[in-house]
């Protein structure tokens, strides 16, 4: 009997602990929702550049909404990059748009910070990244025309004698050689990585997320509910991290960056399909106060951003 008991015992035990398993497995971190943006552009010898951007997603099997673009590339952009767009799984087909601007002087760096939207069936995903367009490979190479030569003369002209001595330029040493002008100084070092921002929100929860590449920099946020609960996410490069909060409604959330004066209050937004018990039919379409309050959450990440590039333009340049 006693063998018996232990035996039970052993199964029931082992059979919790699969349990745990799978609600770990369930209850994990969320998937990366984030588009993945590139560009490249081509200039000319007056000045006129031609930036082509292209998105796509990092998610295969379902679609994504753009919810922000701003470039530093004055002008709009041209094709189907625009706010609302569908971005398409991973394999479909990327988003492309392009701009074109005449700058007076030197190529400066071209941005573009692209931020989407998610829905996973009872959750809500944002992500944004950043990218700098690099020089095109295939740009069609524009040399001015070479001025034609002056024919050398066959000899002095009739109407100029020809002095029997030197001219003083004649008897003028040669100058000394001129030292070859300096190289171009070299390239400052790569600037960090952009962090990914994200929010994910259900029907229980409200989760900010921070993707920090090996190449990033870190910093530390402190968010504080409407009640006063405070938690802190430390970001440091290489790592995701993540800080969650119960979802209740009227919560409210202050998030507040070590590198940022100001702060932002980001409300949570459930989703639609909330109010039933036992689930219901996956969302199809964009939650507009999901959406909003992930816009929200992108600007405090594009001030986070705006200072990070403010610092590492204080640290690379010294």
């Amino acid at each position: 009997m006693n063998r018996l008991h232990l035996r039970r015992a052993a199964v029931l035990t082992a059979g919790t602990l699969l349990g745990l398993a799978g609600v770990a497995t369930v209850a994990g971190p969320a998937a990366a929702h984030h588009p993945e943006p590139s560009g490249s552009y081509c200039a000319t010898e007056n000045g006129t550049v031609t930036v082509t951007w292209s998105v796509i997603s990092s998610e295969t099997d379902i679609s994504g909404r753009i919810i922000k673009i701003e470039s530093t590339v004055p002008g709009a952009i041209s094709g189907g990059l625009a706010v609302g767009a569908e971005l398409k799984p991973a394999g479909q087909g990327p988003l492309t748009g392009t701009q074109t601007h005449t700058f007076a002087g030197p190529v400066p760096e071209l941005k573009l910070t692209v931020g989407a939207h998610w829905e996973r069936g009872r959750k809500s995903h944002d992500g944004e990244r950043t990218v700098t367009a690099r020089p095109g490979r295939n740009c069609a190479t524009q040399s001015p025309s070479p001025s034609p030569s002056t024919p050398p003369s066959a000899g002095p002209s009739p109407s100029t004698p020809v002095s029997p001595t030197p001219t003083p330029s004649a008897s003028v040493p040669p100058s000394p050689s001129v030292p070859p002008s300096p190289s171009a100084p070299p390239s400052s070092p790569a600037q960090p990585a952009e962090p990914i921002f994200k929010l994910d929100q259900d029907c229980d929860s409200m989760t900010f997320v921070v993707e920090n590449p090996a190449d990033g920099v870190p910093f530390t946020a402190t968010l504080t509910t409407e009640k006063g609960v405070t938690r802190k996410l430390v970001s440091e490069p290489g790592r995701t991290s993540s800080v969650g909060f119960d979802a209740y409604p009227g919560l409210k959330v202050t998030v507040k960056y070590d590198v940022v004066e100001d702060a932002e209050t980001i409300p949570y937004a459930q989703p639609d399909d909330c109010s039933g018990q036992g689930g219901g039919l996956p969302v199809t379409g964009p939650a507009a106060g999901a959406v909003a309050g992930g816009a929200t959450l992108l600007l405090a990440a594009g001030a986070v951003l705006f200072v990070l590039a403010r610092r590492r333009r204080i640290r690379f340049t010294a």
